[in-house]
């Protein structure tokens, strides 16, 4: 059972302010200026008031609206799934309700015998709502929709009832919101490396790759800044959208202290209703041109570099066999490889990998399967992940993790949380990185990866 119920076109930020102070709550906003306009960048959703929550501490440790429960991570967000599935309905928007939430780059941990996380971030390794009632926004028609199913009631009249009074509650609180002026308070950022020594672990993943323990390694860099008392996490969220509008962007809230802001160009995971997967790993980056000419002549070079054609293919070849864990023997397709995509700040090389959920398996064991996401690990990715814990030296906490709506009715959309902004109560955290081959330059790729930075430095520091 689902209830729709149309309302007049909304701009989504305006009408999530009637809840940006919620402690649990979760804007995924698209955007479809800045890219192709493909459905990347169709649909926002706002997901409020959540009736059960999940989430994960640094020791591993699962609470289900704060119980610590014995199950593991991935098991107890399959199995609270599969408590409240409902049946895809002929409903107006790909997620109708479900999942909403962060999964931190250290959560990979669960999967696989990695090291411990380092103690320097208060994010928790996973942190997922379960929405019965959300805003739909579709971008390219102007409409806008609520849904609701009505759970936790499982009878059906109890659901109805529910499902009613729901939608009016979201009516009538985006109806009294007031708008306020968002804060242009200023903060100065720092950074935890220098760049000599930013460069020299850059040199260390170089001498590994040539030792052959690994083909390639993600090595990043992170500033810190505080954050200005009158400016709250939601101001920051809006003016990194005005920055970097993108098709992944997001706000979530996990607690009082943390906030997680993203403006990401890369899905991670999607799967609909039918099984079908698809990724979007990106490897290869360059600024965009001050004119028209240097633009075109930037992304020319990216199509034409074979050094970064490699990085790509090195994650693209990863991302096949992570699929291969959970799909069908000979389902795995690569319909794009290496091919230039424009985002406001940077071109980048994207390929598109795809596949067919074997049956039984979930969206959940499909992102069990492929975390962390081999665009920001490196390959072979276990080893790539203990090298990076070597050489990086703090936590990466949500960065490099993932973001990620799972319907109840199985299907799932989820990006990389990269291009990010993480509010650690009176701190601002932002990282930046890149894929490291056997032909980098450390002074060249840490230059690449302060391109990435710097828009989201730009936040709170517009002169730079």
């Amino acid at each position: 059972m689902l209830l729709t119920r149309q309302i007049p076109w909304q701009d989504p930020i305006a009408a999530f302010s009637a809840f940006a102070k919620d402690l649990v709550v979760a804007l995924l906003h698209g955007d479809d200026k800045g890219h192709d306009g493909s459905d990347r960048g169709r649909w926002s959703y706002i997901a409020v008031s959540p009736f059960c929550t999940l989430t994960v501490d640094h020791n591993f440790k699962t609470s289900i609206d704060g119980e610590k429960v014995s199950d593991a991570p991935f098991d107890a967000l399959k199995a609270l799934l599969a408590r409240y599935e409902n049946a895809s309905v002929d409903a107006p928007a790909p997620f109708q309700g479900g999942a909403v939430g962060f999964f931190s780059y250290e959560l990979g941990g669960v999967v696989e015998k990695l090291p411990p996380p380092k103690p320097d971030t208060i994010s928790p390794l996973l942190s997922v709502g379960f929405y019965d009632v959300i805003m739909a926004f579709d971008h390219h028609n102007r409409h806008c929709w609520i849904m609701s199913s009505g759970f936790p009631e499982q009878e059906l009249q109890a659901r109805e009832v529910r499902a009613e009074e729901r939608m009016d509650w979201i009516v009538q609180s985006i109806t009294q919101a007031p708008s306020s002026p968002i804060d242009e308070a200023t903060s100065s950022w720092r950074s935890t490396q220098s760049q000599e020594s930013a460069e020299y672990a850059i040199g260390g993943a170089i001498d590994y790759i040539h030792a052959g323990d690994v083909f390639q390694a993600n090595v990043t860099q992170r500033f810190v800044a505080p954050r200005p008392p009158t400016s709250s996490p939601w101001d920051l969220f809006q003016r990194l959208r005005k920055v970097l509008p993108s098709p992944f962007g997001a706000y979530l809230s996990a607690n009082k202290n943390v906030q997680v802001l993203s403006a990401s160009p890369e899905r991670f995971l999607k799967v609909d209703t039918d099984g079908r997967v698809e990724t979007r790993p990106i490897k290869g980056t360059r600024p965009r041109g001050q004119d028209k000419a240097q633009d075109m002549s930037l992304a020319k070079n990216l199509e034409s570099s074979a050094k970064d054609k490699a990085e790509n293919l090195m994650i693209v070849d990863l991302m096949r066999n992570d699929l291969s864990r959970v799909c069908v023997t000979g389902s795995i397709n690569v319909p794009q490889c290496n091919e230039v995509e424009t985002f406001t700040q940077v071109h980048h090389l994207v390929s598109v990998v795809t596949g067919q959920l074997e049956h039984g398996n979930t969206a959940v064991d499909l992102l069990r399967a492929c975390f962390p996401g081999g665009s920001v690990t490196g390959a072979p990715k276990i080893r790539a992940i203990e090298i990076i814990h070597e050489l990086e030296p703090v936590s990466r906490g949500p960065y490099c993790g993932a973001i990620a709506w799972i319907g109840f009715n199985g299907a799932m959309d989820s990006s990389i949380v990269i291009r990010s902004l993480v509010v650690e109560g009176e701190r601002v955290i932002a990282q930046a990185g890149g894929g490291i081959v056997a032909d980098s330059d450390p002074a060249l790729e840490y230059e690449e990866a302060m391109v990435k930075i710097r828009p989201l430095l730009s936040v709170l520091d517009p002169a730079i």
